[in-house]
């Protein structure tokens, strides 16, 4: 069997920094073709290219057969090539029919109106080949994360699509929503589509890859069979050493100060009669699945959203938090799920992003930043907490993820804040970097700082919480020392839905 897509010495370089160099990748039809690599390795680079997104410097790139020169996400759509972005890309204030053939409406009346029921009629039958359903007619502001992407795969799948290539698709779906992706992704597979799968989730690799390409510092490493490869080999070959597990004994902070107590916290059906107590040099885990109400606590405690009763104290003293503002004053630091949206202004550089929180701090006379004074102070945690960029004024958004959520982190240390929520923080993060945020979290706790981290990765809240906290439905359903908590346990009470503790 001949690949559908054979990419050959690919080269691609920006301002002068190699992001791929002489990398190799081959795609055969009705394939899953992993690609991993850590942040920065040059997985979306190279599938960029490949999609028509960025153009590549030298090497070749065959399909079908025959060399082509992929000019244009347009041209890459006109040879078969389809992508879904990790941020999804649609507009929703239009339907999901329209959202598919956006700029490609069917026409009637000399082409001069466009034909609604055709438009529909088209979308429906893509909906029946992935055995989906869903009203071509619904607004997609109605929809889910897990049913937008699902109209982005279908948007693919409407040029006729033979490589549909997958960024990180998983990263904000629950587990059924996965089963129903997995299940879309094999009847694709059954049709003679190849999917190229990019992911850091190496549980779900081994449910749906077939290969695996591995990248590192923008070089090919190698291509694997996914089954009789272990996980551990795959990791070896993405950081290009031994990762040390962190199996350290947690410190008992139970003696320690309390500076961050919450009593009855309510907020409709979303938060309903939340307490607890957070201790100056601990990490509290907050699990549970999925709209378990978890981001509601924090968005609630840092004033991000208003809450209908409850009370919430810091070091002792009672404070009502009606802004995200007061809460920083208050020594509160709030690190979103979506750090790019929430958390970042990816479009300016590292300084910036570090200072932003207290720009008042860096004035001169009141009147002027001190732009010098901002460069050293970045520079400086850009030592102290690894930060792998060119300089401080290098844009954000051109750093990986991990580097960008140490960004965040800096920007909440240098505001000194004591209590640091961390919501998902390693979402979307490759291993490597994982593990250098997990030592940036205890080394926090270590210096007193009071932080509750927000995962739905269990392994993750086991190897970093000193507490782990559960809810489910809005509600505290338990709470577990780190030495009985298990991965059992926290989902029997992730899954209690009607007691309270």
């Amino acid at each position: 069997m001949e690949p559908i897509v054979s990419i050959r010495h690919l080269s691609k370089a920006f301002a002068g920094v190699k992001a791929l160099d002489r990398v190799q990748f081959e795609l055969f039809p009705g394939e899953v073709h992993a690609l991993m690599g850590e942040n920065g390795a040059g997985k979306s680079t190279l599938m960029k290219v490949l999609a028509g997104i960025h153009a590549r410097d030298a090497g070749e790139i065959v399909v079908d057969g025959k060399p082509v020169d992929i000019t244009s996400p347009r041209a890459a759509q006109a040879l078969g090539i389809g992508i879904v972005h990790q941020e999804l890309n649609l507009m929703s204030h239009l339907s999901a029919a329209q959202n598919i053939f956006i700029g490609r409406e069917p026409r009637r009346g000399f082409g001069l109106l466009l034909d609604e029921e055709a438009l529909n009629a088209q979308a429906a039958k893509i909906f029946a080949r992935m055995n989906l359903a869903l009203d071509p007619r619904t607004l997609v502001s109605e929809l889910s994360v897990a049913k937008r992407q699902m109209v982005e795969i279908a948007k693919a799948l409407s040029f006729h699509s033979k490589v549909l290539i997958m960024d990180e698709p998983t990263a904000a779906l629950n587990n059924q929503e996965v089963a129903d992706l997995f299940r879309i992704i094999r009847q694709l597979k059954a049709e003679g589509v190849g999917i190229v799968y990019i992911s850091h989730k190496m549980d779900e690799l081994q449910q749906v890859a077939d290969r695996v390409t591995v990248l590192r510092d923008g070089q090919y490493i190698a291509t694997v069979p996914m089954a009789s490869t272990s996980l551990e080999a795959i990791i070896g070959m993405m950081v290009g050493r031994q990762l040390e597990q962190l199996h350290e004994e947690h410190p008992d902070t139970a003696g320690n100060e309390v500076v961050l107590e919450v009593r009855g916290l309510s907020r409709g059906s979303a938060i309903q009669d939340v307490s607890f107590v957070l201790r100056r040099g601990e990490i509290l885990g907050f699990a549970g699945l999925m709209g378990a109400g978890r981001t509601e606590v924090a968005r609630a405690v840092f004033g991000a959203d208003p809450i209908a009763a409850g009370e919430i104290r810091v070091h002792g003293q009672a404070v009502r938090i009606r802004s995200p503002e007061h809460a920083v004053a208050c020594g509160i630091g709030y690190l979103s799920e979506d750090r790019k949206l929430y958390g970042l202004a990816t479009a300016l550089d590292v300084a910036t992003n570090v200072a932003m929180p207290s720009m008042r701090s860096f004035l001169q006379l009141g009147l002027f930043l001190d732009a010098s004074r901002i460069r050293t102070t970045a520079e400086s945690y850009v030592r102290q907490l690894g930060i792998k960029t060119p300089s401080v004024e290098q844009q954000v958004q051109l750093l990986s993820g991990g580097n960008q959520q140490k960004i965040v982190i800096a920007k909440w240390l240098l505001r000194d804040c004591d209590i640091l929520f961390f919501d998902e923080p390693t979402r979307g993060i490759d291993v490597g970097a994982k593990a250098e945020i997990y030592r940036l979290l205890h080394a926090l706790a270590a210096h007193g700082k009071a932080i509750v981290v927000i995962s739905s990765e269990l392994p993750e809240i086991l190897r970093l919480a000193h507490r782990v906290v559960v809810m489910c439905e809005g509600r505290l359903t338990g709470e577990l020392a780190a030495r009985d908590a298990t991965q059992e346990e926290i989902m029997r009470l992730a899954t209690r839905r009607e007691e309270r503790v």
